[in-house]
């Protein structure tokens, strides 16, 4: 079983650190780890726990946590409370005690040995570190660090650990100095880190993380979440049963008010929170006597009255002094909230029953201690109305998104002024008043605070492992593809090699789904359901666009591979790309497979083609279609092509070494949306940094017709994928059953072309792919027209002419990289004009006589005087303004 090893540097049995552990570990829980959590005893010497034992602390947590400490820290020399006092006060508080700091080095790496021995021990798979950043201990913290980097490399690990800082110091007690001043010379801060991913709570508390360590990557923002599930009785929707009322209470615990002598009928008020003076629980004491001549007011205070025993004996008498001490219930530990009632042991209640019995949840806490407030989230999920100082973030967490509950302004004074009572006297005789607030306030709270945030993150990082003979995953993007999703599906499934089935433990699908609403998903799960021996994974990916999709799917596939310690992992790892709408030869895998291993190339293209039976009755098309293809037999066989999405392989090192698919944007219809020649440009990146691309004319790809069937008239213009330089994503999907009886797969055929029509088809087809598939591969590597079989195509002539073209052009626009899209096209339309005649000589000669001659001139050069032809081909190529030379060239693919 995989293990997730949480420690807290908070030190204490239940704090709000350890509720959000609870929180983000039960994701973990539910995708089959084991959960164990060091509550950071050894770590934190203000709390008078150093090296306690656990006795009754697990009675608190849900019963799937296992409590669990670093064995062996008590026999580490000169490594005791005193000592990370002495370090707290020394170095980080004065910013001295350099004649400690050896020993600090000295008890880390004790500390760090055996922290990897536990891991070890426990085969841990995931580490959750809540709180590291806070100076409290730099020894363990730097201990801690050195941990992670020796676990990490020691296992072939990826992002193993979330390191989550709930506080810091510009957060926590800021006014006390207690943790030093920026830029706290003596603190651990955080590092960038190959196992490590950083998550703050918020984006101020990234915005200042980012301030004092500026070039930290891999820091996020999670902020702490909720279950946003009304307590049983708690304030459920107006006119609810039991809403705020003593009936629905008894639902739930019905022993909770009698267990702590509280009248059933009194309006009570929640305090849950550690008892020390920082906490201000004296104000909600002193709210509790304000309001005694308006109703029977109760205050439940739920903590530990041993942590800070004189700061309970102090709010004691002063509720004794107020008259109020009948009404002020210490209720003393309470299970959290998450937790429920399965850690409320025997006659124990929790956080939950509290709410379940609960009014109004205050939060009446000091200004500059709390940095977040869990309790009013949890009162928010439970629907119940709070109320709250404006403490330091309060804005930043709560207010600046809109909740509404009664403020107390510590402007206006220490202890609750006449207005914040009567405004909370209000709340307390007003049941309709509560219910609206505390309805409204639960709807904003699921929309800014739900489980589903954390979900969010935490999928992307659940990345399911990937088997160890594990060769190739196949990336599928997915858009509502549910009529063609179980073909493709069945012809990835049915791959073969020479000697018959492929072996299913070579290769994955991972299937990225872009926002399906049809039943694409559904039929993917049940597709895997029913092959268990094909690992197939369903991927979401919210922004829509292929590119995205692509992109999340390969990324997914990378890092699964890189976590790898198998021997087979050693070898070369292949991303392919496949489209859910084309089928694939049963070939297809092994094909790319055997071609990519024998050779050094860094990307493999596959062959397309369209089954002739689609095209029977549509001769003309057919022809168009036919020359585009055999144009490009010849030239990928020559400089290995370009990807395109509907099938390449790529080695994950060339992958990772361009930066992965980049997602480019451009404006469509004054929106940006992502650009949809990702494939292309990714294939241009890598070539551009050296690496080769083969041509793989066994690693065949059925293309589907309703690519042409359903834009064939943009198909004839030239506008198929948009026009003045746009490059537009269009769904060519029939939309009704007429639709798919006329162009779908397998269905009946729309008619031929025109004579005129197909003329037109086919020379924008060969305008579009001759500057792309002919120029460009010698335009971004002019060392292939050294290549023998290069130049007896070009011939010796028009190869040595190019070359030396090539290198004007780059002098004369000062350009070192031409991957950018906008780089290579200029230059590659401008030696179209320049070489056209010659170029399409050659192509007559090695592909047929039928490729004719090139299509008409722009009218504009028409007339040019052919002294002055270059330099006005220069203008018109680079006319960044009408975008007419985009369009001249179709813009894009068409066949």
């Amino acid at each position: 079983m995989t293990v997730l090893w949480g420690i807290s540097f908070d030190a204490t049995p239940i704090s709000g650190v350890v509720v959000e552990f609870v929180k983000t570990a039960r994701h973990f829980r539910e995708r089959g780890y084991r959960v164990h959590l060091d509550l950071g005893y050894d770590v934190k010497a203000d709390k008078n726990a150093f090296f306690k034992p656990y006795s009754d602390e697990a009675a608190l947590l849900p019963h799937w946590i296992r409590l669990d400490r670093v064995a062996g820290l008590d026999q580490v020399p000169g490594y005791d409370q005193d000592f990370v006092s002495d370090v707290l006060r020394e170095c980080v508080q004065d910013g001295a005690g350099a004649h400690l700091l050896p020993r600090v080095e000295a008890a880390a790496e004790a500390i760090s040995e055996r922290i990897v021995e536990t891991w070890e021990r426990l085969d841990v798979s995931y580490v959750l570190v809540e709180n590291g950043t806070l100076p409290e201990n730099i020894t363990y913290t730097t201990a801690l660090r050195s941990a992670v980097e020796r676990y990490g490399r020691r296992r072939r690990l990826g992002r193993f650990v979330l390191w989550r800082d709930h506080d810091l110091m510009w957060q926590s007690e800021p006014g006390t100095g207690k943790y030093g001043t920026f830029p706290y010379p003596r603190t651990v801060a955080p590092v960038n880190s190959p196992y490590i991913r950083y998550l703050a709570l918020h984006e101020e508390a990234r915005t200042k993380t980012l301030e004092w360590v500026p070039d930290l990557e891999n820091i996020d923002v999670l902020p702490n979440t909720f279950t946003h599930a009304p307590t049983v009785g708690a304030g459920g929707p107006p006119g609810t049963p039991g809403a705020f009322s003593a009936p629905g209470r008894e639902q739930q615990h019905g022993s909770f008010r009698r267990d702590f002598g509280i009248p059933e009928d009194a309006p009570l008020i929640a305090r849950f929170t550690r008892i020390i003076p920082q906490k201000r629980i004296d104000r909600d004491i002193h709210l509790v006597a304000r309001l005694a001549d308006r109703a029977d007011v109760h205050l439940f205070v739920a903590g530990d009255t041993g942590e800070s025993p004189e700061e309970h004996s102090r709010l004691v008498r002063l509720a004794e002094s107020l008259g109020v001490r009948d009404r002020v219930v210490f209720g003393g530990r309470l299970a959290p909230h998450e937790a429920g009632a399965a850690a409320a042991r025997g006659d124990g209640h929790s956080v939950r029953d509290l709410l379940a019995h609960a009014d109004l949840a205050s939060f009446l806490t000091s200004y500059d201690y709390e940095s977040y407030g869990n309790p009013i989230g949890e009162a928010i999920a439970s629907r119940v109305p709070y109320l709250t100082t404006r403490y330091q973030l309060y804005d930043t967490v709560y207010g600046d998104k809109g909740f509404r509950a009664p403020v107390m302004e510590l402007t206006d004074g220490d202890l609750p002024t006449q207005s914040f009572v009567d405004s909370v006297a209000e709340l307390i005789l007003d049941e309709r008043k509560r219910e609206e607030m505390a309805d409204f306030n639960h709807r904003l709270g699921e929309r800014h605070f739900g489980a589903d945030r954390a979900g969010e993150l935490l999928t992307e990082l659940f990345l399911p492992p990937m088997g160890e003979r594990t060769r190739m995953s196949v990336v599928l993007p997915v858009y509502n593809e549910a009529e063609n999703l179980p073909a493709v599906l069945d012809s990835l499934n049915g791959q073969r090699g020479p000697d018959g089935p492929l072996d299913k433990s070579l290769y994955e699908v991972v299937l990225v789904d872009n926002n399906s609403t049809d039943e694409t998903v559904r039929i993917a799960r049940r597709f895997a359901a029913e092959h268990p021996d094909l690992a197939l994974h369903v991927v979401p990916e919210p922004e829509q666009g292929v590119a995205c999709a692509r992109k999340t799917g390969m990324d997914f596939a990378s890092q699964r591979s890189e976590r790898r310690s198998a021997p087979d992992a050693e070898r070369r790892f292949y991303l392919v790309s496949a489209d859910a709408d084309c089928r694939v030869d049963e070939g297809w895998l092994w094909e790319l497979l055997n071609a990519m291993d024998s050779g050094k190339a860094a990307i493999g293209v596959c062959d397309y083609y369209y089954a002739p039976e689609h095209f029977t009755t549509r001769p003309r098309l057919w022809d168009a279609i036919q020359r585009t293809l055999r144009c490009r037999a010849v030239t990928f066989a020559l400089f290995g092509g370009f990807p395109d999405g509907k099938g390449f392989a790529v080695t994950r090192d060339a992958y990772e070494k361009v930066g992965g698919i980049e997602i480019f944007y451009q404006l469509q219809n004054g929106r940006f949306v992502n650009h949809l020649s990702d494939d292309w440009d990714f294939g241009i990146l890598v070539r551009g940094s050296g690496e080769d691309i083969t041509y793989v004319p066994g690693s065949r790809v059925e293309i589907n017709p309703r690519r042409v069937n359903h834009a064939i008239d943009e198909v004839i213009t030239g506008r198929a994928y948009g026009s003045d330089g746009i490059i537009v994503m269009r769904d060519i999907r029939p939309e009704s059953s007429e639709d798919r009886e006329e162009g779908g797969q397998g269905t009946a055929e729309p008619p031929d072309l025109t004579p005129e029509e197909a003329l037109q088809a086919w020379e924008f087809s060969v305008k579009d792919f001759t500057p792309k598939n002919t120029i460009l591969p010698v335009l971004l590597t002019p060392s292939l027209l050294d290549d023998d079989a290069v130049v007896e195509f070009f011939g010796p002539s028009l190869a040595e002419r190019l070359g030396r073209r090539i290198a004007e052009i780059t002098d004369e626009m000062r350009v070192v990289d031409f991957t950018p899209i906008h780089s290579y096209k200029t230059p590659s339309y401008r030696l179209y004009f320049e070489f056209a005649d010659e170029i399409f000589a050659r192509l007559r000669a090695t592909v047929g006589e039928d490729i004719g001659h090139p299509p008409p001139l722009p009218e504009c050069l028409r007339d040019v005087p052919p002294e002055r032809f270059a330099e006005f081909v220069k203008y018109y190529c680079e006319d960044r303004e009408s975008g007419e030379a985009h369009n001249y060239f179709g813009n894009g693919g068409v066949f």
